[in-house]
């Protein structure tokens, strides 16, 4: 016990042991407190017996032109007192640093001035286009559109994209009603969702309600909730407490409870979502209702496997005669078109591109109906061929269902352009 002799520790003033906070609790107190640079400086001129005299005023910099947004100019400064000072080749070698630094700069300054410039030409270029083919789609084709929506010069003023005040307008027009669903209808088919929700949550018996099974209430309650809050995720807008929430689930309730024989699935979200920003209500779920009653949308929701596996023979014979060396080397790996093809076509693209260029793939879609979704799958695949004949089997599929962000307009309906949808004097519809 006696082999270590005892120290007795000073108490030291209250104010230096007033303990610290960290995130987890307290931290010992500090043994020095900081000092201030003036009391460093005095006491390092008291240890060398040196005076720093600051350098005269003329011997500073004046009227630099451009200065680079950052700390770089430290260099040029002189170093604190209580270190050794610059020698004549440490500093001009500083001063030539830095003048390539600022050089640099500028160069990268000039050069992202002419992006933004050539950024803005193209953005007001592009708004006066919008401006002016508006104009022509108020003034003379919506008023004819019977006798104008099949000439050449509409068909090229369509494909260049529709200006979004009209949008909606003319997808209603092509998409048609062929349903004769009326706004009137709407309101029954929504008034009876919202007893069947209404019941559905006052209730937890098994039992059938109103003749629906319980995986029909799953999917008409837990599925269509549960994709609402997963639509367009980054715009917030359908979120919960958002402005067009309850405005989705509303077509889309109202649409299981006039299709039961198709009811909710996966993807549907979307689609109404995209309706919904470009249109009313009522004519969002007439146009939704008409929309997904086409062939290849009926196919596809009902799962009519056997029309499913015809329309992906017929996507790869053309696949086959516009990329052939992008389609053998799937077939290597075995890769068919449902692993991607299912997913952008369920919501007709508007989940895989970004939304601007998505309504765009819309326009052209309901000027030529199914062949241009299969078309504009084949654009994609051109655009980004030489990326993936140097994948694998995981990559591709991971990077065809994620595709990238920065995907341009421009770019994809230029390769959409390019493909050919005919094979051997057969048409789409043919094949």
């Amino acid at each position: 016990r006696n082999f270590f002799t005892k120290k007795t520790k000073e108490l030291k003033p209250a104010v230096q042991s007033a303990p610290g906070w960290k995130l987890f609790g307290k931290v010992p107190p500090r043994e020095n407190l900081p000092k201030d640079s003036k009391i460093i400086q005095q006491e390092y001129e008291a240890r060398t017996g040196r005076m720093y005299k600051p350098p005269p005023p003329s011997a500073r910099r004046k009227n630099i032109e451009f200065e680079p947004l950052s700390t770089t100019a430290l260099i040029l400064e002189d170093r604190p007192a209580n270190l050794p000072a610059k020698s004549v080749e440490e500093a001009l070698r500083h001063r030539q640093e830095y003048d390539e630094m600022v050089a640099e700069a500028k160069k990268r300054e000039i050069k992202e001035a002419h992006k933004r410039k050539k950024i803005m030409r193209e953005r007001f270029k592009q708004e006066e286009n919008i401006a002016s083919a508006m104009v022509i789609w108020v003034n003379e084709i919506l008023p004819n559109w019977e006798g104008m929506r099949a000439t050449r010069r509409v068909r090229e003023l369509w494909w260049q994209g529709l200006p979004p005040s009209v949008r909606g307008k003319v997808w209603s027009l092509a998409v048609g009603n062929e349903l004769n669903i009326t706004p009137e209808l709407y309101e029954i088919f929504l008034s009876r969702a919202k007893e069947r929700w209404k019941s559905f949550s006052e209730t937890s018996s098994e039992n059938d309600i109103e003749g629906a099974s319980v995986a029909d209430r799953e999917a008409s309650l837990e599925l269509i909730k549960l994709d609402i809050s997963r639509t367009f995720p980054s715009l917030y807008i359908f979120q919960k407490g958002g402005p067009y929430h309850d405005l989705l689930h509303s077509v889309l309730g109202a649409y299981t409870c006039y299709r039961p024989d198709v009811g909710y699935v996966q993807g549907m979200s979307f689609i109404a979502a995209v309706l919904i920003l470009n249109l009313e209500e009522a004519d969002a779920f007439i146009a939704f209702a008409n929309l997904l009653n086409k062939p290849c949308q009926l196919a596809f929701f009902r799962v009519d496997h056997s029309m499913m596996l015809k329309y992906f023979a017929a996507f790869e014979v053309f696949f086959e005669e516009n990329l052939p060396k992008l389609f053998l080397h799937f077939k290597s790996y075995s890769l068919t078109p449902d692993i991607y093809l299912i997913d952008w076509i369920f919501t007709l693209y508007s989940k895989s591109l970004p939304l601007d260029l998505a309504c765009r793939v819309w326009d052209v879609f309901c000027r030529d109906g199914e062949e241009f979704l299969f078309r504009t799958g084949l654009g994609i695949l051109r655009l980004y061929e030489d990326i993936l004949l140097q994948m694998d089997f995981i990559h591709i599929a991971q990077f065809l269902t994620k595709l990238p962000d920065d995907i341009t307009s421009e770019k994809l309906f230029s390769c959409i352009a390019a493909i050919q949808m005919q094979n051997s004097n057969k048409k789409w519809a043919q094949v």
